[in-house]
């Protein structure tokens, strides 16, 4: 079955059944049935109103209850997206140059993956399901928008413009946003229990997993990658493609043998709860060299690309050499929800390191970059991480983060808790002769948290960057440091923008853990990766 017959089979069943929808909330009353008074009390009431009471498709929502709006604003999302994928993909034939081509790809899978997205918020909250909660759903449409987003955003760095129809974009994004504002007043973030000191997202299973020895998985291991022969594949991405032929909801471990492995690697979004376990970051490498100097948009130079859900990674360094003088080079891109990775490595100099959107956790790795390092728009904690700051260009600056929320109800956010901040080798003996920052606003709602953190002497005591010398997002956004100790951590001289907070309180900064942040209680126990849920 095509993946447009597919989504508009699941659109038909949401149509035909979601009128009659009804979930109790105990704070929620009984309110006026016109959809225009719905409409009105979303962040975009015009398109609200023109695809919700449309006479052209004889038909006009009636809600009777919060829970029923929203279905209704994420259904018609969902049209609308669909309407957007048919015109990406008859684009598709008359692209023409490499910049075009490449933009076009980019944006075919993410405008799929925002309408799988959708898709699933709808079954999860249509379902009622214990297993899809307020706060998953919320996660789901922060993605989904967050992938429309970045196609856009590829689009405008390559100067093409016209792969997504205007009109039809901003109406997605509109009406997702809409879905957002819906979903967010039902939100409780607090529904998560702690196993173990992980996220609860994170299995029995898997914790015994990851916490146990590299000879113990490589013995569990489906298939093991090695260059000289000795394993089933020399190929990672052979191998990651033969584990897509299994059916199975069972983990998929992958070993990868001792060696530096030069290949561009992707795991699909069908590619579910796939395992890759290296010999350890020192001795298992995979690399790449793409870089936006080469024609590459910033979500193509990703060396490793991960879409699939509960995807794990241990004992693995993910690097791309394509320098400081070839700006944006992203080591791994991850949009994978409730993935983790452990005592892993990422080195890059721009951009290393895209945490795209969705539920991530990192514990006990090494992160190497100078400017916006650490980038994206995913929930993501990194715990007990060491974060190395390189060598940039003459007369650059180093910015460690910038945090890509657009949309005030995007539960998203980077949060940095019981890390360390550093200078790398190459830049220890020339600290001084560069500025380097904790962060800088890259969207309207950009949110960086660093809690509990060693922050050495080279972080320049005003901590944040504006972006490009305005003052774009200072009322908007959120930064905020919380009981950080080293040479680098006063917060005396501080910038003074309305968004930055210096965290006293201790409930302000649970908020950024990762019991709340990513709801970590309900999967990270699964994964194994030992994890502190609170401060």
């Amino acid at each position: 079955m095509t993946t447009y017959k597919l989504n508009s089979l699941v659109l038909f069943m949401f149509f035909s059944f979601s009128l009659f929808l009804h979930q109790s909330y105990s704070n929620e009353e009984e309110t006026s049935d016109d959809i225009n008074w719905w409409c009105s009390t979303t962040p975009h009431p015009e398109p609200c109103k023109y695809f919700m009471a449309d006479a052209a498709l004889q038909r006009t929502f009636k809600p009777t209850c919060k829970a029923e709006f929203r279905t209704m604003t994420a259904q018609v999302a969902l049209e609308q997206a669909l309407l957007v994928q048919n015109h990406a993909k008859s684009m598709g034939p008359h692209c023409r140059g490499k910049r075009k081509k490449l933009v076009w790809m980019d944006c075919d899978k993410l405008i799929d993956n925002a309408i799988l997205q959708l898709n699933r918020t709808l079954h999860g909250i249509g379902s009622n399901s214990t297993f899809c909660t307020d706060f998953d759903a919320q996660t789901w449409l922060s993605a989904s928008l967050t992938n429309i987003e970045t196609c856009l955003s590829g689009s405008n760095q390559l100067n093409v413009s016209n792969i997504l129809h205007p009109t039809l974009s901003t109406n997605v994004s509109q009406l997702i946003s809409n879905s957002l504002a819906v979903n967010g007043e039902l939100v409780d973030s607090q529904n998560s229990t702690e196993i173990g000191g992980f996220p609860s997202w994170v299995t029995s299973r898997e914790r015994k997993l990851l916490q146990s020895s590299t000879r113990s998985l490589a013995s569990k291991a489906i298939f093991v990658v090695a260059q000289d022969g000795s394993g089933k594949f020399r190929s990672i991405q052979a191998a990651i493609n033969a584990a897509a032929t299994k059916v199975s909801d069972q983990r998929i471990i992958i070993y990868i043998k001792k060696g530096v492995y030069r290949e561009n690697v992707a795991i699909g979004p069908s590619m579910s709860n796939i395992m890759l376990v290296g010999a350890g970051l020192r001795y298992t490498i995979i690399t790449g060299s793409q870089s936006a100097s080469g024609g590459f948009t910033t979500y193509s130079t990703a060396t490793v690309g991960v879409d699939g859900s509960g995807f794990i990674a241990r004992g693995i360094t993910f690097r791309n050499t394509a320098g400081p003088k070839n700006g944006q080079a992203v080591a791994l891109r991850s949009a994978s929800d409730l993935s983790v990775f452990y005592a892993c490595g990422f080195e890059g100099f721009q951009d290393t390191l895209f945490v795209q959107s969705q539920r991530q956790f990192y514990k006990i790795c090494h992160i190497y970059g100078t400017i916006d390092f650490i980038f994206g728009n995913a929930a993501v904690v990194f715990q007990n991480c060491v974060i190395y700051v390189r060598r940039p260009l003459v007369g650059q600056v180093n910015v460690i983060t910038a945090q890509g929320r657009g949309d005030p109800f995007q539960n998203t956010g980077i949060s940095i808790h019981n890390s360390r901040i550093t200078a790398a080798p190459s830049l220890k003996p020339v600290v001084r002769a560069f500025k380097t920052y904790l962060g800088r606003p890259w969207q309207e709602f950009s949110r960086t948290v660093i809690l509990r953190s060693y922050i050495d002497g080279l972080v320049n005591p005003s901590g944040w960057l504006p972006w490009q010398n305005s003052d774009f997002a200072f009322k908007t956004l959120y930064f905020g440091e919380y009981r950080n100790f080293g040479p680098g951590a006063s917060t005396r001289y501080r910038v003074k923008w309305p968004g930055y907070h210096v965290i006293t309180n201790a409930n302000e900064a649970t908020k950024f853990t990762v019991a709340n942040l990513v709801g970590g209680r309900s999967w990270l126990p699964s994964t194994g990766v030992p994890f502190t849920s609170g401060l």
